[in-house]
Formats: C-alpha cells, sequence, structure tokens
C-alpha cells in the first residue's frame, strides 16, 4: 500500500521533529559546530549557527516541546486545548454527514472569585482536581473535555445518533449533580456549583468549530447573568438578544458623549411635613430612533463597555447643575442622591474628583447622597472601597444604603461605613397596608434604625394606603410612583411648585412613632 505525498511529509516532518527536540540533539549539536569549524572555519561554523533553529522551527519544534510538555502536566482524562480544537473540528466537519449529533458543554464554577479569596493556591488546586476527576468520571469514553479557563471546562460529546435539547438538559443536570458533591479540603467543607451552557452541533452559530464553542460560551455567559447551577442553551433567540447586547454596547459610548443618557429625578418626601426632601437621580437614555431604552438593557452594557465611570461623572455632573438650578428658582431641594457601583467606588481618586465637582459648582458636600447598593456593602473586601466610603462620610456627604433588605448587611458594617439612611427595599413596601407579615418586617427595620439613630426612607411606594401606613408607623421619607414618576429636570421645576402649593391646604397624616 503506497502513502499519499502529504501523509509521507507528516511522517518525515515529526520524526525530524522527534530527532530536533530528543535528548541526542544536546550531545549531536556540539559536535556538529566543531566538525563544521574544524572543516570550514568561521563561516561553516556561521552557517550551522544559523540553520540548526531554521530546521527546529520548520520541523515543528516549538510543538512539539508544547505537546511533550502537556503531556506531563495535564490531568488525567483532560485533553490539550489543541487536542480539544482538533476534535470540535473534526466532529464539525464529519457529524453532520454521517447524519449524528454531537454539543459542546462549558462549564464554570460559580462565585470563584470567592475561592480565591478562601483558599490558597494549592487548595484551589485541589478543589479544580475534584471538578475535573467527577466530570471525567461522567464521561463516556468517546467525549473529551478541556480546561479552557481558570475555574472552566469544556466537554465535546462523542457524535451519537439521537441528540436534543431534553437530553443535553439531563446531561447539565448530571454534571452538575456529580461536581456539587461536598469536597473535603483540609479538614474543611468545600461546596462549589457550576453554570453551564451549551450548544448543538445543529444549532451553532456559525461553520466552524470556533463558532461552535462560541456557540457554548455566549449560552454560559447567559446561564451566569441567571445565577448559580443556572442552565442554557444556545438559540437564534439568544444570538438576537447578544446582537442587541453588542450594538447596545457598541452605541452607548456614543450616547453618553452626545447627551441622549442624563439623570431623571424622583422625588422624595418628609412623612412628617410632606415636603421635598430630596431627588434621586436615575440615568434614562432616550435614543433618537428607538426611544426610551429600559436601564435593564443600557445599564449592563454600559457595564460591558467599561464605562461606568464615565455614567458616574455624566450623572454627577446633570446632578449639581439641577442642584444650582433650584437654588437659584427659589426651590428648597436639600440634596439629589446619586447610585455609586463598585467598580466606581474603587476609584481611588473617587473622593478627590468629587470634591473638585463640589468646589466646581460652590457647593457643600452634605448636597450630595450617595446611594450605596446594601450588596456592595455586604460583599466588598476591597479596602478602596472602604477608605472611599469613609473619606466620603468625613468630607460631609450622606451615605443612603440602598435596597436594604435584599442583602446581609450587619450592624457593624452599617456603623463601620457610616451610613446615615436605610433605603428599605419596595419588596417589603408592597401591600405593606394590607400585609401583616409586611408590617411586622418594616417595623422591625424602622426600631432597628431608630435605635441606631439613622434615618429610613421606603422606597416603592405606589398607593395613598402605603404612604400613609408607613407614615404612621414612623418612617422618615418615602419615595414612588404614588408620590411622582421619575421626570426630566425640566418638569420638576413645575412639579416641585405645584406639590408646595397642595402642602398648604393638605391635612397632616398622623404619625406613630415606635418606641
Amino acid at each position: 500500500m503506497q502513502f499519499r505525498t502529504p501523509e509521507k511529509l507528516n511522517i518525515l516532518r515529526e520524526r525530524a521533529a522527534s530527532a530536533l527536540t530528543g535528548p541526542q540533539t544536546l550531545a549531536f549539536i556540539p559536535a556538529a559546530m566543531l566538525a563544521a569549524y574544524w572543516l570550514g572555519g568561521e563561516v561553516a561554523l556561521t552557517t550551522i549557527a544559523i540553520a540548526m533553529p531554521i530546521l527546529w522551527f520548520a520541523f515543528g519544534g516549538v510543538e512539539d516541546l508544547l505537546r511533550r510538555r502537556d503531556a506531563h502536566t495535564l490531568q488525567p482524562g483532560l485533553v490539550s486545548q489543541d487536542e480539544f480544537n482538533n476534535k470540535i473540528d473534526t466532529m464539525r466537519e464529519d457529524a453532520p454527514g454521517a447524519d449524528k449529533y454531537s454539543a459542546i458543554f462549558a462549564i464554570e464554577i460559580d462565585e470563584h472569585t470567592s475561592l480565591g479569596e478562601r483558599f490558597e493556591p494549592a487548595a484551589q488546586d485541589r478543589i479544580l482536581k475534584a471538578v475535573a476527576d467527577r466530570l471525567v468520571a461522567t464521561m463516556r469514553d468517546t467525549d473529551v473535555v478541556c480546561r479552557t479557563g481558570d475555574f472552566r471546562f469544556s466537554l465535546c460529546l462523542g457524535a451519537v445518533q439521537h441528540l436534543d435539547l431534553e437530553s443535553c438538559i439531563q446531561m447539565c443536570s448530571r454534571y452538575q449533580n456529580a461536581i456539587e458533591e461536598p469536597i473535603a479540603i483540609d479538614g474543611a467543607t468545600v461546596y462549589v456549583s457550576v453554570a453551564i451552557g451549551f450548544c448543538l452541533l445543529n444549532r451553532a452559530p456559525g461553520s466552524t468549530g470556533r463558532d461552535w464553542a462560541n456557540g457554548s460560551l455566549a449560552a454560559l455567559a447567559e446561564a451566569q447573568r441567571r445565577g448559580p447551577s443556572s442552565v442554557r442553551a444556545y438559540s437564534t433567540e439568544l444570538h438576537s438578544r447578544l446582537k442587541n447586547r453588542a450594538n447596545l454596547r457598541d452605541e452607548v459610548a456614543g450616547a453618553l458623549e452626545q447627551g441622549q443618557i442624563q439623570p431623571w429625578f424622583q422625588p422624595q418626601i418628609s412623612t412628617d411635613t410632606g415636603k421635598v426632601a430630596g431627588f434621586e437621580a436615575l440615568a434614562r437614555w432616550i435614543h433618537p430612533d428607538k426611544g426610551a431604552i429600559s436601564p435593564a438593557e443600557f445599564l449592563p452594557a454600559i457595564e460591558d463597555a467599561g464605562l461606568l465611570e464615565r455614567l458616574a461623572e455624566i450623572m454627577i455632573y446633570h446632578s449639581f447643575t439641577a442642584l444650582k438650578a433650584w437654588d437659584s428658582a427659589g426651590l428648597v431641594v436639600p440634596h439629589v442622591g446619586v447610585n455609586f457601583s463598585g467598580s466606581e467606588l474603587n476609584n481611588p481618586k473617587l473622593v478627590d474628583k468629587i470634591r473638585w465637582e463640589l468646589d466646581r459648582f460652590e457647593l457643600t458636600p452634605s448636597r450630595l447622597a450617595v446611594e450605596i447598593l446594601e450588596t456592595v456593602v455586604t460583599d466588598t473586601t476591597h479596602d478602596t472601597i472602604t477608605r472611599n466610603i469613609n473619606a466620603l462620610t468625613k468630607l460631609g456627604c450622606r451615605i443612603d444604603l440602598d435596597d436594604f433588605g435584599t442583602g446581609h448587611a450587619s450592624i457593624s458594617s452599617i456603623r463601620r461605613f457610616g451610613v446615615g439612611r436605610i433605603k428599605i427595599d419596595r419588596s417589603f413596601v408592597m401591600k405593606a397596608d394590607r400585609d401583616p407579615e409586611q408590617q411586622r418586617m418594616i417595623s422591625a427595620v424602622l426600631t432597628m434604625a431608630e435605635r441606631l439613630g439613622i434615618e429610613t426612607l421606603a422606597e416603592g411606594v405606589e398607593t395613598v394606603g402605603e404612604h400613609a401606613l408607613l407614615s404612621q408607623l414612623g418612617c422618615d421619607y418615602v419615595q414612588g410612583f404614588g408620590i411622582a414618576r421619575p421626570m426630566p429636570f425640566e418638569k420638576t421645576l413645575d412639579w416641585v411648585r405645584a406639590h408646595e402649593s397642595k402642602l398648604m391646604d393638605a391635612p397632616s397624616l398622623p404619625v406613630r412613632r415606635t418606641n
């Protein structure tokens, strides 16, 4: 049987690479150099010195060394990235013609950042090894799995006669059940969970193996947005959503600079006096063609584009401009609340920037309420965030703890960050005037705040009954659609004047302070 020319070349190439990278080469090179100098002088020596590296590269010396290294370092049961890519390329080409099916699963450990904070690198490696071993134990002989990230694995199924969405979901459940069994590390029990995204071969977004693998990664990203232990499949609908997100991400930078994204202001009312106690600045995007775009859509796009700090700068500028305009109009608006994310609070120059803006607009620090999500206060381990919050408190800015009740902020953390007001999440406020359980929860929060000397504001107030109840229970401030929806700055002037005129004739609500 005769070999085809490509096969002959491959065999020769492999043998040459083996010879050039093997131990025998170490003995051969000095002898060759000495012989060349003896027979041909410096010219021959130079020629050999140049030719040897060229031959080594030409016959695949680098690839051979990498294969040898991977063979020694790869965990049993795993393949290298190159082998995995070759597998999916071959599967992509051969399976459809044989009327067979396959799928790629992208599997990543949830909240893996916390593993780096809790465990040393050696312990992390043992956790990853346990995860890989369990994943390998669930595979068939024809499946292949590869570690494609620090905490991520990709698995390609061997070709099968039948494979549908339901079958893949069942496989995901099997992988998760195996991986999420407790892991013993240095006498401690560790629990990990994984999110999984998968892409069926017949639903791959493109014609190459890379496209197929990218489909599974896109599904994984969607699963991770849904929370721990989530599973998502790649689909045309997901493709459309991802395309829309990508388009928004491309547009959002221009929208910020062109003034399409600006703060709208929602009033906050004192339950004692009924007067305006401040406004919260909420980002709104009015697209010239698409109209109003939901913050749930464009805020993740801003985060993906790395522009949260730029958004904060715009929000502060327009909020301070609004404060000056209210002052000039003779309206009493004590402060404006601006939301700050963890990434913004992690900026070492944040306090200097805010101090400079306050000086620029000739405003006192108390006119700015820095709104921080409860989850940021609870989860932060960054010294910079802690220093910035404390420095803003010392500067004189108000610190509002937003969405209180959705996280697990402790009394010590509230004290540590100098929180001056907690904003009770709307989930506690909803139907509070009709639900005794909601009333008990609100009363408990208000009692705690009173003992700590902290003001309270209830978010999401939508009815007169909720407003009246919160006032009677002793909540200091209210905010929500029942008071007013967020509005552009131009409308705030008339709204404040109209609200103040109503107070002249409105009866005061009875207030019952909790003891």
